[in-house]
């Protein structure tokens, strides 16, 4: 049988107890990096999300990246349109099967007509994001488009993320989506 000797001595117990209490302490009043984001959640039709959008547009001061699936709504069309007249960058992306539709031709001829490059997926898949990219500091995110029933009629969801690292990162994928030619082409009124 072993005898081992599982006494502490005082000091030895007080500098365990310290250095508990400093590990503590420093779990406890670490910045949360990953929690630092500022999430605004936005559902339609009770809360008009593509109002607090054209409200982002009518603040930007760089740049407006924006690849929707859908845009119908006049009014962000305006929005955009005074983005770019104001010398804003102003790019736009969505999916090749919509351009078929007659609100979304007019709208993206309105695009055009203002100097607003459109591109449009060549490939099988769908443009199915509904993101907006704003100055490296604000990017939307959830399932509304940019249409009128999207923000008075139907159940839908817009986030708005207020976060220099995620915009950053949603920035990047639209310019890689905006750089590759195999998968998406400039929109020529085709």
């Amino acid at each position: 049988m072993n005898n081992y000797d599982v006494s502490v001595s005082g000091s030895h117990r007080r500098a365990c107890f310290l250095f508990g209490w400093v590990l503590c302490a420093v779990f406890l009043f670490q910045e949360p990096t990953a929690w630092s984001a500022r999430v605004e959640v936005y559902y339609s039709p009770e809360d008009a999300p593509l109002d607090r959008v054209i409200g982002l547009y009518e603040r930007a001061q760089r740049y407006i990246f924006v690849s929707v699936y859908g845009l119908t709504s006049p009014r962000a069309v305006e929005a955009l349109v005074a983005a770019k007249k104001r010398g804003l960058d102003v790019r736009f992306i969505t999916d090749q099967e919509r351009i078929k539709e007659g609100k979304q031709r007019i709208a993206l001829h309105t695009l055009r007509l203002a100097g607003i490059p459109v591109l449009v997926n060549q490939h099988d898949g769908l443009m199915h994001l509904k993101q907006v990219i704003i100055d490296d500091e604000v990017n939307t995110s959830g399932s509304m488009n940019h249409t009128t029933s999207g923000n008075r009629y139907n159940d839908e969801r817009m986030d708005i993320i207020t976060d220099r690292t995620i915009t950053v990162k949603a920035r990047e994928k639209f310019l890689s989506m905006w750089s590759d030619r195999a998968r998406y082409r400039a929109w020529n009124d085709d």
